[in-house]
């Protein structure tokens, strides 16, 4: 065994990747305030070739060093928007058709093995605050709330690790890639 090189990798350039089809999946950053996680979050999006992620509200934006440092140049080749609310970006991703999904611990929330995305409807994820998760008012805009089963002493993960995890699933039961 040995590692990949880089050119065996066959991985695309910006501009060829920039206009590739994408998953149809996107990113709502509900306040997310770590560049660090922002950063991650961009790195993450981009391997799974997502539509787009939406930063909302406090969530940093690029450019910026501290979201390279872990995105990678994926700040580059990711197709991103702004809303200063998180609510005007859930309600016009409602209005588009989206199935939108929050990542959070609830009283109805489904457990992540549970959860199966709604055939047919592009996908939008909402991923809270570190703090304080995904706010009220955003929640009850959310078609369904998704946990991921934990079994450790703490009560959360990572958002960044939260939405690789929740990516992965999701998009193995939408079949994006072939098998």
């Amino acid at each position: 065994m040995r590692k990949l090189t880089m050119p065996e990798l066959n991985r695309l350039p910006v501009d060829d990747f920039k206009s590739t089809p994408k998953s149809p999946v996107v990113l709502v950053l509900d306040n997310v305030r770590s560049m660090h996680n922002v950063g991650a979050i961009f790195r993450t999006a981009d391997a799974f070739a997502l539509e787009r992620i939406w930063l909302c509200g406090i969530t940093p934006r690029p450019p910026h060093r501290e979201i390279t440092k872990t995105a990678l140049g994926s700040e580059e080749s990711m197709a991103w928007e702004y809303a200063a609310e998180t609510v005007t970006a859930v309600a016009a991703l409602r209005q588009a058709g989206y199935q939108v999904v929050a990542v959070e611990q609830t009283t109805s929330s489904v457990a992540l093995p549970q959860f199966q995305p709604a055939a047919g409807r592009p996908l939008a994820l909402v991923l809270g605050n570190e703090v304080f998760g995904v706010d009220d008012v955003v929640l009850a805009l959310c078609d369904v709330a998704v946990e991921i089963p934990q079994f450790g002493t703490k009560h959360s993960l990572n958002v960044g690790v939260a939405a690789g995890v929740v990516l992965w699933d999701a998009l193995t039961k939408l079949r994006v890639w072939a098998a």
